[in-house]
């Protein structure tokens, strides 16, 4: 039986899924990226630090992202939702 990725609020599958720049230049910026992720909560994520991308799924509105994101100090830009 296949297992899926589940959170209080349903499937994961139902949440949105978006992609950002965020200007990392080590691991300490990708850990970073992390921990203000992991405080938010709500969210799916990955970071691909070589590209300076991360993917989010999320039930969280693009703003709160965004601003999220910021908190860690880095430039952020949004790129547009994930396919």
């Amino acid at each position: 039986m296949s297992q899926s990725k589940v959170f209080a609020h349903g499937p994961l599958c139902l949440f949105q899924k978006y992609e950002f720049f965020v200007e990392m230049t080590c691991e300490g910026c990708s850990n970073a990226v992390a921990r203000v992720l992991n405080k938010l909560g709500g969210v799916e994520f990955e970071i691909d630090l070589p590209n300076k991308k991360v993917f989010i799924e999320s039930e969280h509105s693009v703003d709160t992202l965004l601003e999220t994101l910021k908190k860690t100090g880095k430039t952020v830009t949004y790129i547009g939702p994930k396919e």
